[in-house]
């Protein structure tokens, strides 16, 4: 039986900047190989694991991402601090004074993002917001040719943050980074668990993608591979329910279920199968949350404009402090949002399908 828990903090542990997911394809693929038929990578490096169904019925592709926004080493300066280039959607006060791993050819590289202390500060100084091209990592380097003779610090090297997933003081809320968008592949990787013994009138992809922090990028290619006839995006969620954020921005809690995105800057869902979901959540009395939101970006609009459109839909882990060193989901969110997509999938055959794509 799937340990959910254990799933999300092996996931969460894992480091995979955009571009560079490799450790956390390979879980992935540990993962998925008792429920799928076959897995394949594409072009790209997304991960396409196939539980076959009919000869010629619909294909209905999941997909979650497996990349976290990091880090890449621009250069090392003459003395051995090392300049970076940001992988993803990063606050700049985000990123000073925390531990980030360095993934070099000879193993990982413990580093620490520097600031200048305050004991030296002007007042105006004080007041300002460091930017990031004025950041570094030391290594403890004593110089260039230490950190890339001794280290193995090159150019294009990525960085990973480093933090320890954990429960938090015995609640059901689990410390972590990365749940963009670990948590959405512990659904996946969930749901493929509950329909494995079902024999489904339709082929099922769980799709891995890398890529998607820089640009939906895997999203892309995954789904001209698949040319799937619906798409169910897993994703984590933008919580609004703490201090410094307002309903306004975001309208998910944590614990309070699942959620389905009505709107971002990437898509809107498909209105008969945000119909579907809605209603399948009342079935089962599920607690469904909603979202609108005026930026992100996510892969299900991949999945949507792919060959003559798909349609699909983002559902979401509910998530605290999104793109930093340390975030928060809650475990009883995770299963719900399985148990959510579990029930869809198995309300679907080829003439739902077939209507949820009609628009007469």
């Amino acid at each position: 039986m799937l340990n959910l828990e254990t799933l999300l903090l092996e996931l969460s542990n894992a480091q995979g900047p955009s571009g560079f997911e490799s450790e956390v394809r390979q879980i992935v693929r540990k993962e998925l190989k008792p429920y799928v038929t076959s897995m394949e990578t594409d072009g790209v490096g997304s991960l396409i694991g196939l539980k076959t169904g009919p000869p010629n019925s619909p294909k209905i592709m999941l997909s979650a991402h497996m990349d976290e926004v990091g880090l890449l080493v621009r250069y090392v300066t003459p003395d051995g601090f090392i300049k970076f280039q940001t992988l993803g959607g990063w606050l700049d006060q985000a990123i000073i004074g925390q531990r980030w791993q360095i993934m070099t050819s000879k193993g990982g590289v413990l580093g620490i993002t520097g600031i200048k202390t305050p004991h030296v500060m002007s007042a105006d100084e004080r007041g300002k917001i460091f930017k990031g091209e004025g950041l570094f990592i030391d290594v403890g380097a004593k110089d260039k040719s230490d950190a890339e003779d001794r280290l193995g610090i090159k150019p294009g090297d990525p960085i990973a943050p480093c933090a320890k997933a954990e429960k938090l003081n015995g609640s059901d809320f689990i410390l972590g980074k990365a749940w963009d968008d670990r948590a959405g592949l512990a659904v996946m990787i969930g749901v493929m668990d509950s329909i494995k013994d079902k024999d489904l009138p339709f082929s099922v992809y769980a799709v891995a993608t890398v890529q998607e922090e820089i640009g939906l990028r895997g999203a892309h290619t995954s789904s001209y591979a698949v040319h799937p006839d619906i798409g169910l995006n897993l994703e984590s969620g933008v919580a609004g329910d703490y201090p410094s954020i307002s309903q306004y921005e975001a309208q998910e809690k944590l614990g309070a279920g699942p959620a389905i995105f009505l709107h971002d800057s990437s898509m809107l869902p498909n209105l008969n199968l945000r119909d579907f979901v809605i209603e399948t959540a009342k079935e089962i009395d599920l607690p469904l949350q909603f979202n609108v939101l005026s930026g992100y970006g996510q892969d299900g609009a991949e999945m949507q404009k792919a060959f003559e459109g798909t349609p699909a839909i983002n559902i979401t882990v509910p998530t605290r402090y999104l793109h930093s060193h340390n975030s928060l989901i809650n475990l009883k969110d995770v299963e719900s949002a399985i148990k959510l997509v579990e029930t869809c999938i198995l309300k679907l055959d080829p003439a739902v399908v077939e209507g949820l794509k009609n628009f007469d």
